[in-house]
């Protein structure tokens, strides 16, 4: 009897110190690409691993992913690690859980598998592996050694009035006045600021937009032929309808029109190119269709 209650006491007491161990992480960080492998998550152990590791109460989190407060601190996280000791006909892995400081918290039995498929074998032998890390009863405890030190301000402004009020007040220099007082030079420089006279400035009244009426007949399709600084814009015909000269502005021209008398501009708005010119009382907007 003996020789059977001492193993179980010892496998009941190693299980009690590992939970307690796991319980003062809150996350295990699980690589997207384990370095026994050449791609990420190949054979879809990444995921597996996951999985599993939240089916069994775990935080998990990709080391890609992770959360900020783990990112500030990372000792509230265990790093996952994958041992791989396949062999040909065998895949042979164990899990390993390091602390901030790469020092072992927890390793899962091996899982083995003779699968022949990779990603079978694979599959099987990580569900082994986690034989040991389930029915742990893990919960999230937090301990001193993983939460980050925090600093306290109070008082600090107090302590500070403290120390001024009891800095003598006699003597102390003028610190708008610059003077030397020698045999050699005397001088005296008031630094006191000068009121400016300088005003805010006055918004603008708003400006009322001028009035815009568009032409309603079209000059049909014009071909744009370049000219210098600029483009001459031809109908069908041929025959040249307008002429418009660059500005320093992108998309406004100076132009000037042979069925108008006015000179004005060409605009694009939008996507579309218009003529402006001044009429009566008016701006007067015709719609360009312009193939360049």
């Amino acid at each position: 009897m003996k020789n059977i209650f001492l193993p179980l006491f010892l496998i009941c007491s190693f299980y009690g110190m590992s939970q307690a161990e796991l319980n003062k992480y809150k996350y295990i960080i699980v690589p997207t690409k384990f370095e026994a492998f050449k791609s990420e998550n190949q054979y879809q152990t990444s995921t597996l691993i996951k999985y599993n590791l939240v089916e069994n109460g775990f935080a998990a989190v990709y080391d890609n992913d992770m959360p900020v407060d783990l990112v500030a601190n990372r000792c509230l996280g265990l790093q996952l690690s994958l041992k791989d000791d396949s062999s040909m006909f065998t895949t042979k892995v164990t899990l390993i859980l390091k602390d901030c400081l790469s020092n072992e918290v927890y390793t899962t039995v091996e899982g083995i598998s003779k699968e022949k498929d990779y990603k079978s074998a694979y599959s099987e032998a990580i569900k082994e592996c986690f034989k040991s890390l389930s029915g742990l009863g893990y919960k999230f405890e937090p301990s001193g050694e993983n939460v980050p030190p925090t600093v306290s301000f109070k008082n600090d402004v107090k302590r500070i009035e403290e120390k001024a009020s009891v800095a003598p007040k006699q003597n102390i220099p003028n610190p708008v006045v610059q003077q030397k007082a020698t045999l050699e030079e005397q001088s005296y420089k008031n630094m006191e600021p000068v009121q400016s006279n300088i005003t805010k400035a006055q918004s603008m009244p708003d400006v009322a937009l001028p009035e815009v009426e568009y032409a309603t007949e079209g000059l049909g399709v014009l071909y744009a032929q370049p000219i210098a600084n600029g483009f001459q814009l031809v109908d069908s015909t041929p025959k040249i309808a307008m002429w418009m000269w660059k500005t320093t502005v992108t998309d406004v021209y100076i132009a000037q029109a042979t069925h108008v008398a006015e000179n004005g501009i060409v605009v694009k708005k939008g996507d579309k190119w218009y003529f402006e010119y001044r009429g009566d009382d008016k701006i007067m907007a015709q719609e360009l269709n312009i193939k360049f």
